[in-house]
């Protein structure tokens, strides 16, 4: 704390893959900055990797969230009913709450989003109650950016496969290894006519930057990696900021609100902290900068311009036409399982995903986008136990036993993230009564997606168990997809890109309209949120961000 100072050239709020990519470029860049993070600096040490406490199923508690009872939500359902909610509920739509985010604990699907997914008004029109829109910027605005991305961070994948958005770039790393799963899966395929291919993933497949390369564990995303093969900022750009010396990182640091001068400029931000590194006790700090940079994700990057507000802006920072909180995106993620045929059994090496198509993400008849569709990650047998047994087996007694030991390991899924059509009404609001551990007014989330993506999803799904069909599957099963929230651990939209102050909070770089030097590097910024992954989207705008803010230094 001693070195801790109340003047920096650049405020960083949350230090995941946008503020530790935007940390990193800046601090490079020669700037004095400070980097405030919620969660904890966890050592791989330090992430349970229990079957029970994680990311990918946070029923029973999560590996990262340090004090949960301190950060509850409200959410309200498509009936009006509100209820607090906490980290471990689905209807939280938590994040990994750690230095790195969700790169610490993510499935490294490292996608560039399809060129048709910059211009969904102009390819689709917009459909009646919905907020669909094009972005400002085009995939080759982002495509320079996407290149640096897979190789500042690590991207492993097949060049000449990767068919559907241009690249001048190789991957720096080769694709991870066939399985035996993915080769059947790719003879249904061929069976159907379809290009299938090994997916771009965020791992080292070999030793890179200094880094072992994968061990093929079970226990995969969800989980810290035990070889720091899992590629993100915590291990790239964020070492290489603090490495600078000029990089204040703190820990445990809950921003409460960004300060603003008499005319509305933005000069600093009021802070909770720890009074001592290892300390319960907090203290309320503040701290100045030529320069405000907002990643804590779309929720939270939402709520704080919400609570930031002052004389000059009433109803939040930047929430000049109401777009603040609106728009929120998450993915649909329609599942079908499968039984692999009799005497064929899934060696289950991580990461267990091996094979992607594109063949549905444009051009369905009567379909609003799609989806990319690939095999599922290394399942824990709590998560098979849990969603994935056939649905007509007990899940408890002897019967049950025997159906896990049997079928565990012939258990196959398909899944894909389904692009959202977004609505206004699905938003994040303050709520007005609860409030969190330090007094500050909760995120409250309300509304559902429009209805047009639960008809893209419910195509999706057919998709896939065409699939798992014409491959061979025993068995094909799964559930048909329902109006609701989604927003999860692929949050977007809240803080969308607009050219026209009218109809986004941010410019095209990210800038916040009416503010010179309050800028959002995180998946708020997302006008549509892609039919794949979206973590190497908001890199690249990461990058093109602070590649701006940097040359105005």
């Amino acid at each position: 704390m001693s070195s801790v100072t109340s003047n920096y050239d650049v405020i960083i709020v949350g230090a995941g893959l946008g503020g530790g990519i935007v940390a990193g470029v800046l601090a490079e860049a020669g700037q004095r900055v400070l980097l405030l993070e919620r969660g904890r600096d966890l050592r791989y040490r330090d992430i349970p990797s229990d079957h029970l406490r994680h990311h990918r199923l946070s029923l029973y508690g999560d590996n990262t969230t340090h004090a949960p009872d301190g950060h509850p939500r409200v959410f309200v359902d498509p009936q009006g009913r509100s209820r607090t909610v906490f980290p471990h509920e689905a209807d939280y739509h938590n994040n990994a709450l750690t230095v790195g985010g969700g790169s610490r604990i993510w499935g490294m699907q490292a996608w560039r989003f399809h060129p048709d997914d910059f211009r969904m008004a102009t390819r689709y029109g917009r459909p009646p109650g919905s907020s669909l829109a094009d972005w400002p910027i085009s995939y080759a605005d982002l495509a320079p950016f996407y290149e640096r991305a897979e190789h500042e961070i690590g991207v492993a994948g097949d060049h000449t496969a990767t068919d559907y958005a241009p690249r001048d770039r190789a991957f720096p790393l080769p694709p991870v290894p066939a399985t035996p799963t993915g080769t059947w899966l790719a003879r249904g395929a061929a069976t159907l006519g379809w290009n299938a291919f090994t997916p771009p993933l965020a791992v080292n497949t070999k030793p890179y930057l200094g880094r072992d390369g994968c061990v093929q564990c079970r226990q995969c995303i969800g989980f810290a990696c035990p070889s720091d093969a899992r590629n993100g900022s915590h291990n790239t750009l964020l070492p290489r900021a603090l490495a600078t010396g000029g990089c204040t990182l703190i820990t445990r640091a809950q921003v409460a609100r960004i300060l603003t001068d008499a005319s509305g400029r933005a000069h600093g931000v009021e802070y909770f902290a720890p009074t001592t590194p290892d300390s319960d006790q907090t203290e309320r700090r503040t701290a100045h900068a030529a320069t405000i940079i907002l990643a804590g994700g779309a929720i939270e990057t939402a709520r704080l311009l919400l609570l930031s507000a002052s004389a000059q802006h009433p109803r939040g920072l930047g929430n000049h036409s109401d777009h603040v909180g609106r728009h929120l995106q998450g993915h649909y993620y329609p599942v079908v399982s499968g039984l692999l045929p009799v005497g064929f059994q899934n060696p289950n090496l991580g990461p267990g995903v091996s094979i992607a198509t594109t063949q549905f993400n444009h051009g369905n008849p009567g379909i609003i986008g799609g989806a990319m569709l690939a095999n599922d990650f290394v399942k824990l047998p709590i998560i098979f136990w849990r969603s994935h047994l056939p649905p007509d087996l007990p899940r408890w007694g002897q019967a049950n036993k025997k159906a896990m030991r049997e079928l565990y390991l012939r258990g196959i899924d398909l899944r894909g993230p389904v692009q959202e059509i977004p609505s206004p009404d699905s938003r994040v609001t303050l709520d007005p009564h609860v409030r969190d551990h330090f007094g500050l007014p909760v995120a409250r989330l309300s509304g559902t997606t429009h209805p047009e993506t639960v008809r893209t999803a419910e195509f999706i799904r057919a998709r896939a168990e065409d699939w798992l069909r014409a491959a061979g599957a025993e068995r094909v099963w799964s559930s048909p997809m329902d109006l609701r929230l989604s927003a999860s651990q692929h949050q977007a939209g809240t803080a969308r890109l607009a050219a026209d102050p009218r109809e986004g909070v941010t410019d095209p770089f990210g800038r916040v309209h009416g503010h010179d030097n309050l800028w959002i590097t995180d998946g708020s910024l997302h006008v549509t949120n892609g039919g794949f992954n979206p973590a190497l989207t908001i890199m690249a705008l990461a990058f093109r961000a602070a590649t701006k803010i940097a040359a105005k230094f």
